[in-house]
């Protein structure tokens, strides 16, 4: 397969980068560059300056906002605002919720949603984790009990992230309590302004507020809100999965991160040298810079290649393992890099200095959120076995 950008890809990618840099706010770009997390409004301005140009999801129909890129060109417009940096458009709404819909959604429920979705008019999290059902997903235990033309929801999800800026939750709920496993669970739309959801925050290991419980008791939610067919939303459930976890290989981000971790050995002298003159650190940013390389040819033969795509769940369970690997790995490098000065806890809200410490605790999350390391070994093994 021939990995070269054409002529038409190459003048495609000047045409984002310059698109990037006339309309990316500066005060974003250089929080972003800094490794500050985006706040809710970076996310919200940049995914609407994206929809106004249908760059906000590339990948969907025009009627809906999107403009159809083929698969090339959406990896270059991703990988380009993960280098400038520039804040992703919101991964619930446009890679997760969205392909579901148009997959297994009704004509109405495209038809409203979609559009919001695109704009960020609706900000929507994801209702999967419970307290004893993380990996084991298909044992959760919030339920569903239909009545009349509505679901009653009892129960609670647990690592909800950003559900403290959220509109509306996708959740899976148990519908069919006699089922085994995977059977009677349903996909249901909820907004979270209902009565019966309370939201209480979760401080994570790098100090910041990014998750969240969110308890549900005798929430009505409309049957018109069921996403595919009642008890069979584990089809949902793995088809959203699937696109999770390509999207977590995450190169350009990596890319991004060493580019920036180059500049600080750089900068930081040791008497009359660079940190970037050791032989060893520059040996290691060598071994990083292939390994992205290897992980973003990789990326690219999974999504330009049918047979690859075929191998889905195995081959994105491959994407996300080694992708995972690096963020950490490059995380890891950063906080080293700048020394006893790496470890310092400063307020979260400091602009002026890179936030090692805390993005070095975020990126341990990487292994765990999207499926464990553990279960995408699983996922492997079975299909390396038959």
């Amino acid at each position: 397969m021939d990995l070269a950008l054409t002529t038409a890809q190459q003048a495609f990618r000047d045409e984002v980068r310059a698109f990037i840099r006339e309309r990316l706010p500066a005060d974003i770009r250089q929080r972003l560059r800094l490794g500050h997390p985006p706040r809710k409004q970076d996310t919200v301005t940049w995914q609407r300056i994206l929809n106004e140009r249908g760059w906000a999801a590339p990948h969907w129909p025009r009627r809906y906002g999107g403009s159809e890129l083929g698969q090339m060109e959406r990896l270059i417009l991703l990988d380009e605002m993960y280098r400038a940096p520039a804040p992703l458009p919101q991964v619930f709404n446009l890679t997760m919720l969205g392909p579901v819909l148009m997959k297994f959604g009704t004509p109405a429920q495209c038809d409203w949603f979609l559009p919001r979705l695109a704009n960020l008019d609706l900000w929507f999290c994801q209702g999967f984790s419970e307290p004893g059902s993380g990996s084991d997903l298909a044992s959760l235990r919030t339920h569903a009990r239909r009545d009349g033309d509505h679901y009653v929801v009892n129960g609670q999800k647990i690592w909800t992230t950003t559900a403290h800026f959220a509109d509306w939750v996708f959740a899976l709920v148990r519908t069919d309590a006699a089922a085994h496993k995977q059977h009677g669970i349903s996909f249901l739309l909820i907004d979270l302004r209902t009565p019966g959801i309370t939201i209480r925050p979760i401080t994570s290991l790098d100090g910041d507020h990014h998750l969240n419980e969110v308890f549900f008791d005798d929430v009505r939610v409309p049957v018109a809100n069921l996403v595919g067919e009642e008890n069979r939303g584990w089809s949902c459930a793995k088809f959203l999965l699937a696109n999770e976890r390509t999207g977590i290989a995450n190169v350009g981000l990596c890319r991004e991160r060493l580019e920036f971790a180059r500049e600080l050995a750089g900068s930081t002298r040791e008497g009359e040298r660079t940190l970037l003159d050791d032989a060893q650190l520059a040996s290691e940013f060598a071994t990083l810079d292939a390994e992205i390389r290897a992980l973003e040819i990789t990326n690219w033969r999974f999504l330009l290649s049918e047979r690859a795509r075929d191998a889905l769940p195995a081959f994105a369970s491959v994407l996300k393992l080694k992708g995972v690997e690096l963020q950490q790995d490059i995380a890891a490098l950063l906080a080293r890099l700048h020394g006893p000065a790496g470890l310092e806890r400063r307020p979260l809200d400091d602009r002026e200095h890179p936030p090692l410490a805390p993005r070095y605790f975020y990126s341990r999350a990487a292994s765990i959120y999207g499926g464990t390391s553990e279960v995408q070994k699983d996922i492997l093994a079975k299909a390396i076995v038959g």
